[in-house]
Parts: C-alpha cells; sequence; structure tokens
C-alpha cells in the first residue's frame, strides 16, 4: 500500500493533499474499525454457556469506553445470562455477575488486576504478548517501596507536617466562606501527596506544584473514549499524553537531581531512594505512580509510563472525602454522630484545656488510635465508598491457563469485567440499597457479612488495595477530623440551598476526571458553606 501511494500519480497526490488533517484521522480509523472487523470475522464464537455477542461485538466497544455501565446492564438483561463474551477490538472480554462468579473473580490464581486494567486505560497487549512476569516485577518493586514510606511510623512522623498543611491551606479559604471541596481537596491532596512521595522543596514551591497539577490534568483530559480504543492513533490525543507524560517525568527530575546535589541528605522518599542507589527513572516513577494512586484509579499507558501504572478498584481517597461531607450534610443524625465521636477522641487523647491550635492537637494523637477508635466514621466511610462505588467496573486477565468459572471456560489471555453494582446495589444483600445507611454494618445486622465478597469497595479476597485502604483511610480521618472539630458547615447547592434528594456521581463517568469535573455530584455543583468555631 505504502508504494502505491508513492508511486501514485501527481493528479491524485494533489487530491490527497487537500484533505484536511481531521478527514485523514477519520480515514484512518475507519480503516482501524474495517480491520478489527474483518479480525472478528474471523473468529468462530467459543461455546459453552457464555452468551457471545456476536462476530460485529467490536462495535459495542464505543459503548464499552464511553457508556460502561449502562452496556454491561443493558446486555445482561437483553441476554438473559449471568456471562456474556464481547470484544474490545482484538480483545475478548466476559462480563460476570453472580455469587460464584464474584467468589472466582477475586480468589481464582491467574485472574491479575494490573494486566485486565491494561484493557480500561486502553493498554492492552495483543493476547499473545507475554508480559505478565514484566508487570509483576514492576508492581512486586512499587509494592515494597511504598510499603516502606507509607508504613505507618513514617506516616505517623509526619503527621505534624501533614497537619500543618492542612491549616495552612483552611486558613487561605478564610474563617468563613463557600468552596468547592472537589476543587479545595484536590488541591490540598496533592500538595499532600507530592510531600509523601517526593521532597520538601517540590511540595513548597508552589509554581511547580502548578505546573505538575496542569500536566497532571492535561494527561486526565487526554483519555477520551477515541484514545483508549486507539492508543496507537497518532492524533492529536497521543501527542498531548507523550507531552503531558514528559513534562511530568522532567520536572520530578529536576527535583531528584537537586536533591543529589545537596549537602546534607534528609528523611524524604527521595532522599532515601538516593542512598539506596536508585536512578532518576525509578525514582520518578514511584514518585508519580504513588500520586496516581492517591488521586485517581486512572492507569498509564504501558507505552508511555508502563512502570508506573497503578491500577484500583475505586475512586480517589480525595474523592471519598468530599462524598463524605457531602452525605453528612444531608443526614444532621449522622452528622451529630460523627460529631461526637471525634470531639470525644480528642479529649481522650489531648488535654482540652491545652493552649495549642486544633491542628497540632489532632497531630499529637497517636495514628494506632486513628486507626482503631473511630467506628462511627469507619461506617460512614464504608457506606459512602459502597453507595458512590457502586457502578464501578472492575477488571482481571487471564494470566495463567483456561480455567473455569460456573462451568463456563475463560480461555487464557481473556479479560474479565465486574460491574460493582452486582453486589453493592443489590438488595438481597444490603436492604434499601440506594439509601444512605451506615448503621448497616453495625454487629447486629452486619449485612456486609452477609455473602462473601460483599464489600468490594477496596477489592476483596487476597485482592485487598492495601495501599489505597491505608493510605487513603488515614488521609480521610484526618482531614474529616480536623473539619467535624473545627468548623460548621452545610451542603448548598449553587443557589445556596440544601440539596432535597439524595446526591449520585454519574454511574457511566465515575473514574472520568478532568480538570473542570472530576466525580462531581449529578446535578451539580456542590459546596460546602463552612465557619470556623476552634483554631
Amino acid at each position: 500500500m505504502a508504494s502505491a501511494i508513492l508511486n501514485a500519480p501527481a493528479s491524485s497526490l494533489e487530491l490527497a493533499s487537500r484533505f484536511s488533517p481531521a478527514t485523514l484521522y477519520a480515514a484512518l480509523a475507519v480503516a482501524a474499525i474495517a480491520a478489527a472487523a474483518i479480525q472478528s470475522l474471523s473468529r468462530r464464537p467459543p461455546s459453552g454457556k457464555i452468551h457471545d455477542l456476536g462476530v460485529f461485538s467490536f462495535l459495542s466497544a464505543w459503548a464499552f469506553f464511553a457508556k460502561r455501565h449502562d452496556f454491561i446492564w443493558a446486555t445482561f438483561k437483553e441476554v438473559g445470562t449471568g456471562m456474556f463474551r464481547f470484544r474490545v477490538l482484538r480483545h475478548s472480554v466476559v462480563a460476570l455477575s453472580g455469587d460464584t462468579a464474584r467468589k472466582a473473580f477475586f480468589t481464582e490464581p491467574g485472574l491479575e488486576l494490573r494486566d485486565g486494567y491494561a484493557l480500561a486505560v486502553g493498554a492492552a497487549p495483543w493476547l499473545n504478548d507475554n508480559v505478565g512476569d514484566t508487570n509483576r516485577k514492576v508492581e512486586s518493586m512499587f509494592t515494597k517501596q511504598v510499603h516502606h514510606f507509607f508504613r505507618t511510623d513514617r506516616v505517623g512522623e509526619l503527621l505534624p507536617v501533614l497537619f500543618d498543611d492542612i491549616q495552612t491551606h483552611m486558613e487561605s479559604c478564610g474563617r468563613e466562606g463557600t468552596i468547592n471541596p472537589f476543587t479545595e481537596i484536590y488541591n490540598l491532596a496533592f500538595s499532600m501527596l507530592v510531600r509523601l512521595a517526593s521532597c520538601h522543596e517540590l511540595s513548597k514551591d508552589k509554581e511547580a506544584l502548578a505546573q505538575l497539577a496542569r500536566h497532571y490534568w492535561d494527561l486526565e483530559k487526554s483519555s477520551t473514549p477515541f484514545a483508549l480504543m486507539f492508543p496507537w492513533f497518532p492524533g492529536p490525543g497521543r501527542r498531548s499524553i507523550e507531552r503531558a507524560t514528559k513534562n511530568m517525568c522532567d520536572l520530578v527530575s529536576g527535583f531528584v537531581e537537586l536533591r543529589r546535589r545537596a549537602t546534607e541528605p534528609s528523611s524524604d522518599a527521595i532522599d532515601i531512594l538516593i542512598a539506596e542507589g536508585a536512578t532518576n527513572d525509578a525514582i520518578v516513577a514511584f514518585t508519580l505512580g504513588s500520586l496516581f494512586a492517591g488521586l485517581t484509579p486512572i492507569g498509564m499507558s504501558r507505552e508511555y509510563l508502563s512502570n508506573i501504572e497503578v491500577p484500583s478498584e475505586q475512586m480517589s481517597p480525595i474523592d471519598i472525602v468530599c462524598w463524605n461531607l457531602l452525605y453528612l450534610g444531608m443526614h444532621p443524625e449522622w452528622k451529630a454522630k460523627v460529631s461526637a465521636e471525634i470531639q470525644a477522641h480528642l479529649e481522650q487523647h489531648t488535654t482540652v484545656i491545652s493552649s495549642q491550635p486544633l491542628h497540632e492537637r489532632l497531630a499529637s494523637i497517636p495514628i494506632s488510635a486513628w486507626e482503631h477508635e473511630l467506628p462511627v466514621l469507619d461506617s460512614v466511610v464504608r457506606e459512602t465508598v459502597r453507595m458512590t462505588h457502586g457502578t464501578q467496573t472492575l477488571f482481571r486477565r487471564n494470566m495463567g491457563g483456561d480455567i473455569y468459572i460456573d462451568g463456563s471456560k475463560i480461555r487464557s489471555g481473556e479479560f474479565l469485567a465486574y460491574s460493582a453494582a452486582d453486589v453493592h446495589r443489590n438488595p438481597d444483600i444490603y436492604s434499601q440499597p440506594l439509601s444512605f445507611d451506615p448503621a448497616r454494618f453495625n454487629e447486629d445486622r452486619a449485612e456486609d457479612k452477609k455473602y462473601p465478597h460483599a464489600h468490594v469497595g477496596w477489592g476483596s479476597g487476597t485482592r485487598i488495595l492495601w495501599y489505597t485502604f491505608a493510605v487513603g483511610a488515614n488521609f480521610e480521618r484526618r482531614f474529616l477530623a480536623l473539619i467535624f472539630a473545627g468548623y460548621e458547615f452545610e451542603i448548598v447547592d449553587a443557589t445556596g440551598k440544601l440539596p432535597t434528594e439524595l446526591l449520585w456521581p454519574d454511574k457511566n463517568d465515575i473514574l472520568k476526571f478532568s480538570y473542570q469535573k472530576q466525580s462531581t455530584p449529578v446535578g451539580g455543583p456542590y459546596f460546602l458553606k463552612f465557619r470556623r468555631v476552634v483554631d
């Protein structure tokens, strides 16, 4: 084909030159879809109890990326079975539902989380690519580093610094006013994560932080359905991803070099990695990987940033904080219970008559007390995760041999998709599943214990995402404690009125973040109206 184009008559070349780049991109996209169709037609639908959508199911790829929840549940309703198979371009995917399938999804050896999420972020390898071992080695290295830097004693040592950051940020908002939590809390969390995963110089450099955040959001905005379906396509989206990725890496690498030239080492993460002999690339990978894991479950194309792809099974910890505030603001009885618990927590572990500022008193509370002595707040967080995580789709890839789930064959290399709505919004497990009711986790009800893997907000079984759970829970508890102990607040809409209906994230947009639209409520924006009452 290339030689035919090069040898075309001058008139044909002149005609081709008249096409705009957008027209050429569209033509190439059509050609790619046609190629996928031909490839799909060459396959015979597999036999078994799994309903196959047919040889033209590649057309469902757009719905898979753009309206995933609606696509999965509309198809389940249409086919009337607990499993169905479809294709996302060259890849075979099996959607699962039911107790047996859920148990296998979270416990079956060989079903890999990291490899599974490569499909969701447009980075899936060819089915015969042997990338599983490489991915697991990279993931193991990253996990060891995270265990080291986010271990309990280190986070405890940094608590005064982190509370200082929270206090400084809240002071910049004034003693009273109205803020969008999905903007202000994101900005705060971004700087706190940078502090934990990099160095003091970067976390305090406002201009560098702003640049890093801008590059990060540029990357997020490039994750369109088209970019995810065709990550190899040389269009504006790909160039934007490449540019944003390079800018982030270059920025962090500059601060790594700054710390290498420092005369006195510190206890910052970058200095510790330097002392251990890590390369600049490895340090940059850890820093950015920690940011991605803490801020959003998005993954990264292995072509651009393969060694820091960090998939997650839930909304980010920052989103959970925002949604906690929204739900508690709309449920006064639970707001009062959390407030009373935090006040008692503060009185038990600090001197009530102390002249210390509130954030310093909170920072002095032992980290073990934060982790084990706030049952009401823990139930609220757990219910918020169930509610907001209810429509998320989880992924695995079968990196072992062929397996059978509920009598149906899952072939080696196939991807699995499980919608959390199958369990989190199941009325047989959770009474009135669309109601906010943290009491459902009390011992006398224990609805999440009715069936195995009934709450999958942080993974389940052997696949609990301890990083997201531990680090996220630490941030959630401390930030909410400062808000409840130091402020009065209420939730209002754009007109200043309390919302009258329960708020929800977009069930098809739960993990699509952008600078203008994070996982904000449908019908929003909504705001936190606050007044400082304790210094």
